[in-house]
């Protein structure tokens, strides 16, 4: 069954030829690494003996590993494969294009263009000409009327230059993508053992047969068996589904799957399968080749994934039922049953299990929203448009020179109609921002680009953007704060306290021996001091930086820690009892030659002295050591270390003699207890010299650091200070883990928020703390609703245990020289220099990504208003859009693209760390910026209608208005079109500013990509209008005319001073615009849907909302015919439930929205409660004509059909919780007479219609 469920997933390899080679086949360790625990263990005795037979039929030995000769790694890659899973196929540039082309916008104007392309080839004859009407005037000469062609074809080329800048846009994108992908890639390496020498390599180079060392923290990189472990658990949810950490013994179950985290102890493993062949590679195989972290792109591909998975499907032959099922469940991640324990599911899927749902940005879900609007309020103004030059020339044509329709005319009818219809189609191209989500990501990866240099490596795109809306830092001390440098300083040994590292003959001889013995036998053996890389460099410490203090300080003994540990390998290690979270300390039991035991122990140092009854005296022999001692030890060695910012271990042992026999090593209380100390050692990390002038800075911003540390409070407050975390004479809150939870915790010990929300605000440091403390400090502050804005909340952390705090954080550090993979994979930025000033630099990038994309805003906003004003007006006025497809175009990829670019690649600069952060709900277009875009607006308007209107008076040139189909471009309105372009271009610069700033040049030429652009538009609108002729409508300018055309835009410069020096708050209109939604605005009937989602697409959400609108109309009206009745009747049928002054009249029903619906079977909701929000009226006017729904026919003539509209007045919603679109859909049953009203004109149904 094993062998035959995979036969479908094909291997490149032949594998008949390397049968000879090694003793067993890909295939044979492919079935055994799919059995577990017993029945694995049984297959390896039957088929090769046992492990150690393993090893040598994979020709490797179990202590020096492989040779490392090349030849012999090429032969095994080419034997079982290499250890990568091949990603997916990048999408290709024409599927990009094809992409780009299914934009609703841009397939209108392609029609347009097909249309008016082949009308312009169609000629009436010549005699019917005059009788249809003065506009298809006679005008044309014979070479105009061959140029009509012309405008269709432009557009066409306008559509492919757009369609093939955003493709190139997303091909760029996608490769940075994957760029950064291979160097995360690439960072990740293992240690494994070649050569009898312990080495790193890349993850990528591991081939079958290489000895690894597995340590608490790694994610495993291969398949393997294990060969020797110490107390190993290992993390296998990603596979199995299963959270219970799973013991991995050599007797039990020692095998060892890819993709899994070891959570504690060390040990080694043999490799047995790597790449595609591992348990991982197979699921991936299944799934349709490797993962691709973009989301957007996994929503395209679920569709190809179905049906390459239905064609897979029929080559496997076992297991398809499993498949289908899971299949119907979930398209992308779909669940494999690959292990032959049942829960197979794919490590992606069960991490989205885990996580709570992540919103989607909350940029993205400001902009989405916001474009969304603009989208519906440019939909109106260009339907309104074509309708009014529709009515306008039909009823100039056939009522005001009242010619009849003639058959012949038809065409040339046509032909204006569409004309009319493009200039319709270019209000919409220019009034929606399609520059937005562009400006979105040009910003985003030139930020994630340039953060690379400033050691941030971003994961998430949208990490980079919430980074600027932290108000919260939770950092680790070790290493982040301080340098990770760790070393022995002082020592109490012996009864006496050496303030400096003591010489090694002032410690009796046994002590000294017990002590380095104890220091080299229990520490893991993969900590390692090194010689230094530079003459006189420090030397490198590898592994954990604690355990290589305690090296370096047996080094500073002037012993060889490496002579001990030949002697007694890692294999000779009778038991290991590994460091943990919750042990807090690490202890090792040696087998002496007389059968007796002896257990060397290191910890916390107020932990294990509590353990501790015996101490070793001057003389070297143990004296008694009573709780009084202890508390004296406490007050005199440990806390006067603790309070320099020192960290205290305790080293102790513990003899068990032969003749009691061999204890019960599962008791551990009853193991670490009557320890004897041999000393206390105090550990300094000094802390990292820029550290205190970046928190400094983090204070300036608004934002509050906050120190979780596992170290003991005196250490943790010493340290604290010395960064600037806490300032002399401030009241701030140093906690340790136990008195955060006593605080936190009921009487039941159930935390509480409200408990939480007394603590954290004043809390600075919390030491001593558990990994489930710092997740329950971020939750807490999360979900915290005391503070007015939502608090954002950044955490730093390195080890295993953070990784439920980095995922629960909205932006997770992970450390990448100290890093854990386990905390790099929960992370969203990877900090590859382990530096705190370089979470700095991330709020610096973050809030510079905020602001380019509001600088980018207020500049297109500009463009959209004055653009569509002009458009509207022009063509109401004279019938034809002063600024023509082509030209609206052009202005639309100035905007758009160029702006975006030019835009959103401004540096960010020190003076963003001055101000508070913005917050979640902070609005995208604040006040200033909408004083600036109208103030900006007004101004262009004035120009262009001046010129319009009398432009051809004041340059001396003939009038452009009312010209007749097809005639040449006007000197007139090539005049208008170039003011137009240049008050953009100078517009640009003035946008740079959004807080109100005077100097709007300041910086400029430190962003040359804004020089160069602004410069280059200028050059091709030259080219544009002395050579564009006929296609895009320009005639050449003169000296004069341009230098006109070039002072009325320079103006805007001008006029930009003026509008500065007007102060917001005086402008009480001005509103914000582009809020995000919050999370409690989305009702939860709607949060329910979104339950399968991982994102909640607010985009989605808008056009979701759209078909349950429909719906909750049709309820709506019953609702209110019944309501009606009611009142008719005056026996309200939701008794006693309105108020009685509600009686009187419908449209008091309607005024006061403290009238509730809260009975009745059917469950109608009032209002849709989507759109109670304070942005609710700009919505609101553009979407409330909704559809309406005609009642069953009345029984009197009605005078207007009984239709009614959904309201749009916000009655508070219906307590129903899941109104969803499917279920309110049972209630649309007319309700037979009751909801037949005869509506008279004096009924109340008919003035709620009108009324509406």
């Amino acid at each position: 069954m094993a062998n035959n469920s995979y036969s479908g997933v094909k291997n490149s390899l032949v594998e008949a030829n390397h049968d000879g080679e090694f003793g067993c086949t890909l295939k044979e360790l492919r079935s055994l690494m799919e059995l577990r625990g017993a029945e694995a263990i049984g297959k390896i005795g039957e088929s090769y003996g046992d492990t150690q037979a393993l090893c040598s039929r994979l020709k490797t030995s179990p202590t020096d590993g492989l040779s490392g000769q090349p030849a012999d790694i090429e032969k095994r890659k080419t034997a079982f494969g290499k250890n990568l899973i091949p990603p997916k196929k990048p999408k290709t540039f024409l599927q990009l294009v094809w992409e780009a082309l299914q934009d609703v916008t841009l397939i209108i104007l392609e029609v347009a263009a097909v249309i008016s392309l082949a009308l312009s080839f169609y000629r009436p004859p010549e005699g019917e000409r005059e009788h249809c009407g003065k506009a298809a005037g006679g005008v044309e000469d014979e070479n105009e009327s061959e140029a009509g062609w012309i405008e269709g074809a432009a557009i066409l080329l306008s559509v492919i230059c757009v369609v093939l800048v955003t493709a190139f846009n997303d091909w760029s994108k996608d490769k940075q993508f994957r760029g950064l992908q291979s160097r995360i890639e690439q960072e990740q390496k293992f240690t494994v053992v070649r050569g009898g020498q312990v080495i790193q390599i890349p993850v990528a180079e591991i081939v079958v047969g290489d000895v690894a060392q597995v340590k608490y923290g790694d994610l495993l990189p291969a398949d393997g068996v294990l060969i020797q472990g110490n107390d190993l658990k290992i993390d296998e949810s990603s596979l199995t589904g299963e959270s219970d950490h799973v013991k991995k013994t050599q007797e039990k179950d020692p095998m060892l799957l890819s993709g899994t985290h070891v959570m504690e102890g060390s040990g080694k493993m043999v490799v047995t399968a790597v790449g595609v062949n591992s348990q991982t590679g197979i699921i991936f195989t299944l799934l349709g080749g490797g993962d691709d972290e973009d989301e957007d792109e996994e929503e395209k591909k679920k569709e190809k994934e179905e049906k390459k998975k239905q064609r897979k499907n029929k080559k496997q032959d076992g297991s398809v039922e499993n498949r289908k099922k899971a299949k119907a469940q979930d398209g992308a991640a779909m669940e494999m049953q690959p292990l032959n324990s049942d829960e197979g599911t794919d490590a992606e899927e069960k991490k989205k299990a885990n996580l709570p749902k992540k919103e989607k940005s909350v940029l993205q879900g400001k902009l989405t929203k916001l474009a969304v609007q603009i989208g519906k309020a440019g939909l109106l103004m260009s339907a309104i448009t074509v309708i009014i030059l529709v009515v306008l020339f039909v009823a100039d044509t056939f009522w005001v020179q009242n010619l009849p329709w003639i058959r012949e005319c038809t065409p040339i009818y046509i032909q204006f109609f569409v004309k009319f219809f493009i200039i319709g189609v270019t209000v919409l191209v220019v009034a929606v921002p399609e520059g937005l989500p562009l400006a979105v990501t040009i910003s985003l990866a030139y930020s994630v680009k340039k953060m690379m240099n400033d050691n941030n490596l971003v994961r998430h795109l949208d990490a980079c953007e919430t980074m600027g809306n932290a108000t919260a830092i939770c950092s680790d001390k070790t290493g982040t704060l301080t340098m990770n440098r760790m070393t022995v300083v002082q020592a109490f040994v012996a009864e006496k306290h050496h303030k400096k590292v003591p010489e090694p003959e002032s410690i009796p001889s046994s002590t000294l021996d017990t002590l380095i013995l104890g220091i080299a036998v229990n520490c893991a053996y993969t900590t390692n001091i090194m010689p230094p890389e530079k003459e006189g460099g420090l030397p490198r410490q590898l592994g954990n930086k604690t355990e290589c203090a305690l090296l370096g300080f047996s080094k500073d003994l002037k012993r060889d820690y490496q002579a001990i540990r030949n002697e007694i390998p890692e294999e000779k290690l009778y038991k290991v009892y590994t460091f943990n979270s919750v042990r807090k300390s690490m202890s090792t039991v040696l087998k002496m030659a007389d059968g007796s035991f002896r257990m060397f122990s290191k910890g916390a140092s107020e932990i294990l002295l509590k353990k501790c009854y015996k101490i070793l005296t001057a003389n070297g022999e143990p004296k008694v050591f009573r709780p009084r001692d202890r508390d004296d030890m406490v007050k005199k060695v440990i806390e006067p270390m603790a309070s320099e910012g020192l960290r205290t271990i305790c080293l102790a042992y513990r003899d068990f003699p032969a003749s009691d026999g061999e204890p019960d090593w599962d008791n551990e209380n009853d193991i670490l207890s009557g320890l004897t100390c041999i000393c206390v050692v105090g550990i300094e990390d000094p802390v990292r010299p820029e550290v205190p002038d970046a928190i400094r800075k983090c204070q300036h911003a608004g934002i509050t650091v906050r120190m979780v540390t596992g170290d003991n409070i005196n250490t943790a407050r010493a340290i604290a200070s010395k960064c600037g975390i806490l300032q002399p004479g401030d009241d701030f809150l140093c906690l340790d883990g136990k008195e955060f939870n006593r605080r936190i915790r009921n009487e039941r010990g159930e935390i509480e928020q409200e408990r939480i929300d007394k603590i954290w605000p004043k809390l600075r440091v919390l030491a001593r703390s558990s990994p489930t403390d710092k997740h329950t400090l971020v939750k807490g502050i999360i979900d915290s609703t005391i503070a007015e804005q939502r608090q954002v909340v950044a955490v730093t952390g390195d080890g295993t245990n953070d990784g439920p705090a980095l995922k629960k954080a909205d932006v997770g550090f992970a450390m990448g020289i100290a890093g854990t993979d386990v905390a790099k994979e929960a992370s969203d930025i990877i900090l590859t220099d382990d530096n705190f000033s370089s979470i700095v630099k991330a709020v610096m990038w973050g809030r510079n990504v905020y602001d380019s994309i509001s600088k980018f805003l207020q500049f297109q906003l500009t463009v959209n208003v004055v653009a569509v004003i002009v458009a509207f007006t022009g063509a109401c006025i004279t019938q034809d859009s002063p600024l023509k497809a082509v030209q609206m175009l052009w202005v639309n990829l100035i905007m758009d693209t160029f702006a975006s670019l030019a835009l959103a690649t401004e540096p960010p600069t020190e003076s963003l760390l001055l101000r508070k952060p913005y917050g979640r709900n902070k609005p995208l277009i604040s006040r200033t910026m909408m004083k600036n875009i109208l103030g900006q607006a007004v101004y262009q308007l004035i120009i262009i209608f001046t010129l319009l209107f009398a432009g051809e008076k004041l340059f001396d040139i003939d009038s452009g208005r009312n010209a007749p189909l097809h005639a040449p471009p006007s000197e007139h309105y090539t005049v208008v079109f170039n003011t137009f372009v240049m008050m953009q271009l100078f517009n640009e610069i003035n946008a740079r500013k959004i807080h109100g700033e005077r100097n709007v040049f300041e910086g400029i030429f430190n962003n040359l990509i804004f020089c160069s652009i602004v410069f280059g538009t200028f050059v091709i609108q030259i080219v544009i209008v002395q050579f564009g002729g006929k296609p895009f409508s320009c005639v050449a300018l003169t000296i004069d005319q341009w230098l006109w055309c070039t002072f009325l835009g320079f103006s805007s410069l001008l006029w930009g001073q003026v509008i500065s020096s007007i102060p917001t708050s005086r402008l009480k209109f001005l509103k914000t615009a582009g809020h995000g939604t919050q999370k409690d605005e989305i009702p939860d009937e709607e949060l329910e849907e979104l339950e399968d989602v991982d994102e909640i697409d607010h985009a989605e959400r808008e056009l979701r909302r759209g078909q349950i609108l429909w719906f909750r109309g049709l309820n709506r009206i019953q609702t209110q015919i019944r309501v009606v009745n009611a009142f008719r009747s005056s026996i309200s049928l939701y008794e006693g439930l309105e108020k009685p002054e509600s009686r009187t009249s419908i449209h008091n029903f309607m005024t006061h929205p403290e009238f509730r619906i809260e009975d009745s079977e059917p469950h109608i909701p009032l209002i849709d409660d989507t759109d109670a929000e304070d942005d609710a009226p700009t919505k609101r006017n553009s979407a409330s004509p909704r559809n309406t729904t005609p009642t069953p026919p009345s029984p009197s003539p009605s005078p207007s059909p009984a239709t009614t509209v959904a309201p749009s007045t916000p009655v508070s919603p219906s307590p129903n919780q899941n109104n969803n679109a499917v279920e309110s859909s049972n209630h649309l049953v007319p309700d037979g007479p009751k909801s037949g009203t005869p509506s008279t004109p004096g009924s109340p149904l008919h003035s709620l219609e009108t009324s509406l």
